[in-house]
């Protein structure tokens, strides 16, 4: 077909609107790439949004990538971060792609969403770039060039267009079918389905609405929702729910031993057999050399041995790294530091260690690196392993030197990106630091090594995410990706940094430590305490989660220490977590999907240093929280039905059905279940009234996580901060409005019969009383019918969205 997806070329645009321009520095100058003039750029007269360009193309196209060309120099007003929209018209554009330019010279293309959430080619005529942050951040904002770059074969457009404009037709006719549904219109609905052939939702969604809402009959509704859940079509909608921390210490029998206090120690885990080793570090007077493994299944630490110089292994020392290596059972080991007393020529030798955990010996593979092509003696570095290409990464640290002159110049210097090959014994440079001499060389590839940061593996992207970090007085918030197999080097701009970039990221120049889950493209991270003795009134440990799928950052939770007595000088048992700390270490267990943290130095002492040792365990709902909130999302419904017919049935409903689903070890849900049997003591109308969602039932008391919440009043928000399983909110309100039409339109019918006078015969009181009689009987089953369609969208928002009816209603786009 003529017009390929391949056949790609630059598009035609006008410049149709803009927000603002400065002096000479035009909207249409962005047509022209000019690189070398500084002029040739549009720039905002100011920084407060809404800023904007919309790009009008001379017909419409699939637009599949942008183009941002760059002046020769980093500039303060480039775009840090901004979005770009599209659509057919001006009024409606959706979002296309999110993200920011590097601040250099080297112009960068994105790719644009040119495809539906159905997966059919988006035609556009119009586009919109939003700046949101210039690298400056009190600047302007500037573009300099802007390409797009798509397809615009009229054949082709013009066959998507009938496409599209088919999808979207089917959206509205569902919009209606919807609406024709919610307001009882079933004669309308049944000929809008029969005259279009458009289904409304799936046939498994039609049936549980004609169960619950139309027939009322819970307990088939109860059996259906089982089989959803059992078939996984709740698992996307708990997948989505926020992670809820568990932070327990982690005790072992007094008799027995157990790693003592000490920072700048190592901690490994060998994730086949679950097994954690602990190397090293500082106990407030002296480097350690003694080597543990804890067995997570048995917890129990087992000392290996006490002094592994005495075994030809490695002389006491901290801050030092270590890999281990599951083809094989070693651990790798690098690095450490020495004070300026201890910097003599014979001491600085960046020796490199090999432990088989089979044989239990050690194996010095090299006594110095720097003399083989390997990276110098460093200390606050990062160190990865690729098991399946038997290949070791180590990144950045400080270079320790005999004649220390950055102790006096403060020019410290700074190691880059070394691998090691283990079966061929080999190291190559990757990548050597920017302030290296060799940097300068345009066949050199550098990168800005940094101490304190911290680099993961993923085994199966192949690739190295390096992010945080110090270099020197400046806190690094870059974001690296390092692919190892095509050997480049690129940037990655989180998508919901936005203008507040401080809230939405894990906070610089505070000490990090980093785990990964491969299998859920998941990053966590632990911030604590500052090293910098200006920095530790902020007394806060904090914990992010990076979804590498949705490239955006999560903070799990923060909790501050600030205020109160110190936690390190409490008794750890009366601790809900650990105290803020630098210099401590963390390890994940990808099997049981647990965090074990062990030490650190909590910075208030310099002599004292921790050994308590943690696990943390994320949680999210599972099906069987799921299943519970579900039941008592009926059992409510069907419960205050009963009530309104029925109160003794009622009752012997509260204690059994509604009892059996509460957990009365909790005192919200139990707060809650009293709330439910107050009902019984209402009138009728009260019992109509919309009562707030009760949405803790399905909870777990987070008191031990240490989180802190805004003291303002919320009863839902209340509730929410306990939930297992968040109760969809769009359902409620969205939707009421579209609903609530109906009681009204009752109501209105019921005023319209003609009134008597108050002089009447008795066979017309008789006829007033029943007629009154009629119409409150017709307002309550149409108040049964709202709050039963009401809990039916409340269910549908949990269930994939290309099974259930649109989101939205009709009654979104009236506004009167």
């Amino acid at each position: 077909m003529a017009g390929g997806i391949t056949d790609i070329k630059k598009l035609e645009y006008d410049i149709y609107k803009y927000s603002s321009y400065s002096s000479s520095y035009l909207p249409e100058n962005i047509r022209e790439d000019n690189p070398t003039n500084q002029t040739s750029r549009w720039s905002s007269n100011t920084n407060s949004p809404p800023q904007f360009l919309v790009l009008k193309l001379e017909r419409p196209a699939i637009v599949t990538k942008i183009k941002f060309g760059k002046y020769e120099k980093t500039h303060v007003c480039n775009l840090r971060k901004f979005k770009i929209l599209g659509g057919l018209e001006e009024e409606r554009m959706v979002l296309l792609f999110e993200g920011g330019l590097k601040n250099d010279s080297v112009p960068e293309t994105f790719p644009l969403k040119h495809r539906t959430n159905s997966g059919e080619l988006l035609p556009i005529k119009f586009i919109q770039i939003v700046p949101l942050l210039s690298w400056g951040p009190s600047f302007n904002f500037c573009i300099w060039y802007v390409e797009l770059l798509g397809i615009e074969d009229s054949i082709f457009i013009l066959s998507n267009l009938r496409k599209y404009n088919m999808l979207r037709e089917v959206e509205i006719v569902r919009l209606f079918m919807k609406h024709c549904r919610q307001q009882g219109y079933v004669k309308a609905f049944s000929a809008l389905q029969e005259e279009t052939g458009v289904k409304l939702e799936d046939d498994k969604m039609t049936e549980l609405h004609e169960i619950l809402v139309n027939g009322g009959d819970f307990k088939r509704t109860e059996q259906i929702l089982v089989d959803f859940i059992d078939n996984g079509l709740m698992d996307d909608y708990l997948s989505r729910q926020e992670y809820k921390p568990q932070w327990s210490l982690q005790l072992t029998p007094e008799q027995e031993p157990r790693p003592g206090r000490r920072g700048g120690h190592q901690l490994i885990i060998d994730p086949l057999t679950s097994t954690i080793y602990l190397y090293g570090g500082w106990d407030g007077s002296e480097d350690l050399s003694d080597l543990w493994s804890y067995d997570v299944q048995a917890n129990r630490w087992t000392l290996i041995h006490e002094k592994s110089e005495l075994l030809d292994g490695p002389t006491p020392r901290a801050c030092h790294k270590m890999v281990y290596d599951t083809k094989n059972s070693q651990i790798f080991m690098i690095g450490r530091y020495l004070d300026g007393a201890s910097r003599t020529e014979e001491n600085i030798n960046s020796d490199f260690y090999l432990y088989n955990t089979v044989s239990k010996t050690w194996f010095l593979i090299c006594p110095d690196t720097a003399q083989v092509g390997g990276p110098q003696l460093v200390y606050d570095h990062q160190m990865c392993i690729d098991v399946d290409k038997q290949t070791i990464y180590v990144f950045g640290g400080r270079i320790l030197e005999p004649k220390n002159e950055e102790e006096t110049t403060g020019d410290y210097k700074y190691s880059g990106l070394f691998s090691y090959h283990i079966s061929t014994n080999t190291w190559n440079h990757i990548l050597v630091d920017c302030g290296h001499q060799s940097a300068a060389s345009p066949h050199v590839q550098s990168i800005k090594s940094r101490v304190t940061h911290s680099m993961l593996f993923h085994h199966k992207h192949r690739k190295l995410y390096i992010f945080g970090g110090q270099r020197g007085k400046d806190y690094m918030t870059d974001f690296l990706i390092y692919d190892v197999d095509g050997a480049e080097l690129t940037s990655l701009i989180p998508e919901n940094v936005g203008t507040d970039a401080a809230k939405n990221v894990p906070q610089s120049g505070f000490t990090q430590r980093a785990t990964i889950d491969c299998d859920k493209d998941e990053i966590y991270v632990l911030t604590s305490l500052s090293k910098e003795k200006e920095r530790r009134d902020l007394n806060i440990n904090s914990f992010w989660l990076f979804s590498l799928a949705k490239r955006e950052w999560c903070c799990v939770y923060k909790s501050d220490h600030s205020i109160g007595e110190n936690c390190y000088l409490k008794n750890q048992n009366a601790c809900p977590e650990p105290c803020p700390r630098y210099a401590h270490q963390i390890v994940y267990d990808a099997a049981r999907q647990v965090h074990f943290l062990f030490g650190g130095n909590p910075g208030m002492n310099s002599h004292f240093r921790l050994d308590d040792f943690w696990m943390l365990r994320l949680e999210k709902p599972t099906r069987d929280n799921i299943l519970r909130y579900c039941k008592y999302l009926l059992r409510k419904q069907e419960y205050e039905e009963v009530a309104r017919a029925d109160p003794l049935a009622a009752i012997r409903y509260l204690q059994t059905k509604l009892y059996d689903i509460i957990d009365h070890n909790d005192p919200a849900q139990l707060k809650e279940f009293h709330k439910l049997a107050s009902l019984l003591f209402k009138s009728n109308a009260s019992t109509a009234d919309g009562e707030s969602e009760p949405t803790s039932l399905l909870t777990c008391s987070l008191s031990g996580s240490g989180q802190k919440h805004p003291n303002e009043h919320d009863p839902n928000g209340d509730n929410a901060k306990m939930m297992r399983v968040e109760s969809p909110k769009a359902a409620d309100d969205a939707d009421a409005s579209s609903i609530s039409s109906l009681s009204s339109e009752c109501s209105q019918t019921a005023r319209a019969i003609p009134s008597t006078s108050a002089a009447t015969s008795p066979s017309s009181t008789c006829s007033s009383a029943s007629s009154s009689s009629s119409r409150k009987a017709n307002d309550q089953l149409f108040e049964l019918k709202i709050r039963r369609c009401l809990l039916y969208n409340k269910l549908v928002d949990l269930l994939p969205e290309g099974l259930c009816q649109p989101k939205k209603n009709i009654s979104d786009f009236v506004l009167l």
